[in-house]
């Protein structure tokens, strides 16, 4: 079943109607609760250190900081996929050990292997894995379901193509589309923008529309400052402990970014504008600048 360009825009009005719905509900659980949650490894046991915040149900947040802050280690304590040393984590109220059906995730690319041999189509079912259940194929439905989405995020074209032959803006859209197949209503993404050119960025911009208007929450880490300040309703600054959380006006400051990075993020004024030199880390070389 493909949904038209008529019934797709009627379909994200009554969506967008549910996500607004869902910010205004009063009594409602947060979507994410962090409650001064430590975490590290073996030799560095302070890579996350007191941390506390909440994102409420529908809310964009983009999670900044430099390399080595935290960041991929908060995400996968979030996703239950790391111990923590202490704290708590709750999703929708449930805390991350129950919650694994309301969220999705979706890694950094160079944690993909790339090289297995599967679909897009066959990617995106992945997704579908908790619903369907073990030793059994696909439903009928969940078929529609898996090509819905594809076609949603513009990738119906590329159902059959093997994941090793898309770009980089690709890949990152496949593996969103795997988290929405899900069901998932907390979508957690480490470094989606990294390594893709403008077009691919624009692409990823538009399909995180799309799951906003879907009423799923984001969570997003990036070392790009203008997406985080254009797209996104909060920022949150991490350098192993929380240096800044709120809108983008009250936490993109110059004495909150060089808080943050150092000398390694040139900041200015100019009049009344901040300017800031940013850097992809992805690639080593050095980003546009952004106000």
């Amino acid at each position: 079943m493909l949904i038209g360009s008529v019934v797709r825009e009627a379909f994200d009005l009554a969506a967008s109607a549910i996500r607004d719905a869902s910010r205004n509900a009063t009594g409602a659980p947060s979507a994410l609760h962090v409650d001064r949650v430590s975490a590290g490894y073996r030799g560095n046991r302070h890579v996350l250190d007191d941390i506390s915040f909440t994102v409420e149900p529908g809310e964009r947040v983009a999670v900044i900081g430099p390399n080595g802050a935290g960041k991929s280690t908060l995400f996968k304590a979030i996703v239950g996929v790391m111990h923590i040393s202490s704290g708590s984590i709750t999703i929708y109220g449930e805390d991350t050990h129950s919650s694994h059906t309301n969220v999705g995730y979706v890694p950094q690319q160079s944690a993909i292997d790339w090289t297995f041999p599967a679909s897009v189509f066959d990617v995106v079912m992945m997704g579908r894995s908790r619903h369907i259940g073990w030793f059994r194929w696909p439903s009928k439905d969940d078929r529609a379901i898996v090509r819905d989405i594809l076609e949603h995020l513009s990738l119906g074209q590329l159902a059959d193509r093997q994941i090793s032959e898309l770009s980089g803006g690709q890949r990152r859209r496949v593996f969103i589309a795997r988290a929405m197949a899900q069901d998932t209503r907390l979508m957690v993404l480490d470094e989606p923008f990294t390594g893709v050119d403008q077009t691919a960025e624009q692409e990823i911009i538009d399909s995180l529309d799309i799951l906003t208007n879907h009423g799923i929450t984001l969570l997003l880490s990036t070392h790009h400052m203008e997406n985080a300040a254009l797209h996104f309703d909060k920022i949150l600054i991490l350098r192993q402990n929380l240096l800044a959380y709120g809108p983008p006006d009250d936490t993109l400051t110059t004495a909150n970014l060089r808080d943050a990075f150092g000398s390694a993020l040139p900041v200015m004024t100019h009049g009344d504008d901040l300017l800031m030199f940013s850097v992809d880390y992805g690639d080593g070389e050095a980003g546009r600048g952004s106000n």
